[in-house]
Formats: structure tokens, sequence, C-alpha cells
């Protein structure tokens, strides 16, 4: 076995960014003679700067909120001390800035902020600990919120602004990620699903084909929501993560299915029959009877995302696909006797090796028509794309380009949506 590669992360956009909106804070800070304190506006900058830009809008308000709720506490527990100088550094002064901050907190709560809370105290504590004592509370407690304000408005600046040029938003991109998402090579690592969210953020055409179910797709990347439908099951059907349905699905018909059922059982074969009814995915199984399909359902049975029933099909209802896993040769014989069959021409039929359980394969049956290809025209046609293209990390589809990591096809990606066509240069 070859050693095992182990994944460095490069330094990305966000730590860079970081680090010049604390020198802008700095500079600043300068140019204003040296007025306030740059350290608060740094935490600001820092806080605010995030992987996306609707989480720095975010971040934003809440430092803005926590900010103004915590500045005029603070400013209004100076004025009222100073009418009781007896006071002092006593443990008492401590215990009321302790209570005080279950007002803060409350309001927070009130103006419905309370992500806000934590900012709001930590302005608080910031001007009654470290500057109750300043002669003029007033032009502190201006320049704290002034410095924050600053490091605010910074981080959105430096959030909103593109070091890019035209986004691609004409091209369909179809990538298939699930050599990665099944643990091989990297896997699915940190980098890759904060550069894939920012680019559907801005609106890139971008989905994923796959040989999971929707449920093992959404398993695999469940921080991934594109909004164009994913191709599921090797192209058997679309899947709507947003809403939630089914657009487009190729069936067995349900005499077809009664056939191959009848037929498999006759052999004995549990089979996985998997139906859409109404837009809710079910899976209908006989029972359970070798250690690979007996240790299958124990794992997936618990996923909100999938539906088992322990009965048979309504024979009434078209199949989706159907599933059986058992020892190899058995898997490979039955194969053979189903490309005898009358009716194997309607039908896709995969036979593969599980990689989980040493001897078996799995054999899965679809529509003959229920192709990648076909899912793949049928989305760009439905999204008016000027042009299509595809990725794997790994598995054997006809792509344009095949990368063996998901950091590698993710950086593909990026070239390709960020820096648009313009000429012979655009690969260089």
């Amino acid at each position: 076995m070859g050693k095992t590669m182990t994944h460095i992360p490069h330094i990305g956009m966000r730590i860079i960014k970081s680090a010049f909106g604390v020198l802008i804070c700095f500079a600043i800070y300068f140019i204003r003679g040296k007025q306030g304190t740059p350290f608060y506006s740094a935490l600001a900058v820092l806080w605010c700067i995030q992987n996306q830009t609707k989480n720095t809008v975010g971040n934003a308000l809440q430092r803005t909120v926590g900010t103004g709720i915590g500045a005029l506490y603070g400013l209004t527990y100076i004025l009222v001390k100073r009418r009781f100088p007896l006071l002092g550094d006593s443990f008492l002064h401590y215990c009321i800035i302790s209570l005080t901050l279950i007002p803060i907190i409350y309001t927070t709560v009130v103006l419905k902020q309370k992500k806000a809370s934590y900012f709001s105290c930590v302005v608080f504590l910031s001007i009654v600990v470290n500057h109750l004592m300043d002669i003029t509370p007033y032009i502190f407690v201006a320049n704290r919120t002034l410095d924050t304000l600053i490091g605010i408005f910074v981080g959105l600046v430096l959030n909103s602004v593109s070091i890019h040029g035209e986004y691609n938003t004409d091209t369909l991109f179809i990538a298939n990620l699930d050599r990665s998402m099944d643990g091989f090579s990297s896997g699915i690592t940190p980098y890759s699903r904060v550069m894939i969210q920012n680019m559907l953020e801005k609106d890139m055409k971008l989905t994923f084909m796959t040989k999971r179910t929707p449920a093992g797709f959404l398993e695999g990347m469940p921080d991934i929501k594109p909004k164009i439908p994913i191709i599921a099951m090797d192209g058997a059907i679309l899947y709507d993560i947003k809403e939630n349905r089914y657009p487009k699905v190729y069936v067995i018909s349900a005499e077809h299915a009664c056939n191959i059922e009848h037929f498999k059982r006759n052999k004995g074969f549990n089979i996985f029959t998997t139906i859409i009814l109404e837009d809710v995915l079910i899976i209908y199984y006989d029972e359970l009877k070798n250690a690979a399909e007996k240790d299958i359902y124990g794992k997936m049975h618990r996923s909100p995302y999938r539906n088992y029933l322990n009965k048979k099909r309504p024979k009434n209802h078209p199949v989706v696909y159907m599933m059986c896993i058992d020892k190899t040769e058995k898997i490979e014989q039955l194969l053979l006797e189903i490309e005898k069959s009358d009716i194997y021409h309607e039908l896709k039929i995969l036979v593969y090796p599980s990689d989980d359980y040493k001897g078996y394969s799995y054999i899965k049956i679809y529509n003959k028509n229920a192709s990648v290809q076909n899912m793949t025209d049928y989305l760009s046609n439905m999204n008016d794309a000027k042009e299509t293209i595809t990725f794997s990390d790994g598995h054997k589809y006809k792509v344009d380009y095949c990368f063996t990591q998901s950091d590698q096809t993710v950086r593909k990606l990026h070239h390709l949506f960020y820096f648009k066509k313009r000429g012979p240069a655009y690969e260089q």
C-alpha cells in the first residue's frame, strides 16, 4: 500500500484579507492622529471578514448592535458611579457590574438580536473596567464606538471586493465528487466546501452528478445546497434540494418491475426497491438474508432522508431502481440470467464489487434511458446554458476534466468561473 499523503491547506483569501484589514485599521489610526484605540478596530474587522459575504453582513450587524448597546450601558454606568464616589474599586462595584450584564443581555433579547449579546457585554466591560476613571468618558465611549465601526466598515468593504474578472454565469458546471465523499483521497476538505459555497453564493450554475441516492449526497455534503437539481442515482433522477422534489425521473414500468421482482425472488434474492410517491422516496425491502444487507439496513434506516418499508411494493407503482447485494458469484449468475430475459433491452444494469463488504457485489437496475448524459442535456436546456463542462474526482464518468482529489476539482471550477474566457490566453 502507498503512503497516505497529508493534506496541507494553502493560504486562502480570508487569511490574506484578515491581515490586510488589520493593517488598514492601523493606517486609519495614524491618519486620525492616533486618536482612539486601533485594537478594537482590529477585533471588529477580524470578526466581520468571513468566507461568505452573507455571513459578513450578519456579523457586521451583530457587532454594530452589540457595540451600541454596550456603549450606552457603559456610559450610563460611568455617569451614575460618579455620583457615588465611595464605591471606588470595592467588591460591591464589581458586583454591580456583574448584575448589570442581566439587563444588557435582556435588551438584546427584546431587540431580537440575541447573537449580539456577547459583543454588548464585551463593550460594556471594556468601558467600566478599563476606562472607568477617564476624565472624559463621553470622548472614550465615542472613540470606542467609532473604532468598532471603522473595523466593521473595513471588513464589509474587503469582503465585497473581488479581485476576479467577470463571473462565468453562462456555463453549466456539473461535478462528481463521489470518490471524495466515499472517503478516498483526501475527502471533501473544508477548503472545497467553502469554495463551493462561495461560488454558489455568486450564482454559479453548478450542480452535481452522483451514483448515490439523494440521501447519500445530502449526507456526504450536508452544507452544499445548489440551486440547480442534482443528477442522482447515476442519471435516474433529478433532485431539487431547495424544493425537496424530483423534477425529472426515469422509471421502470410497474409491469416490468413486477416481472423483475418475481424473477429475483424465485432465485432467493432480497430486493431493495425504490419508488417516488408524491415527491417522497420510499424503499421497499423483503426479509434481510445476508450480513451485507443487514448491515446496510442497520446503517441507513436511521437516516431522516430515507423511508424504508418492510413490505411488498404496490403492483401499480413504477420503480426508480432496484438493488441487490449478495456474494459476487451469485450476482454474476443473476446478471447472466437477466440478460437472457425478454425485458433485458428495456433496462440499464450496473454490477460492481462492494468496497465495504469483501466478496460481495451490487446489482442495480434502472430504466434504459437513465443516464447522466440525458440528465445533463435536460439541465442544460432548462438553464439556457451556452456551454456545459463536467468534472469528476476519479469515478469512471466521461467528463471534460478528471482529478484525483476534490481540491483539484474545485480549483479548476474556481478558475473557470472567476476568470471568464476572453481569448487564447484564457487557459494559460
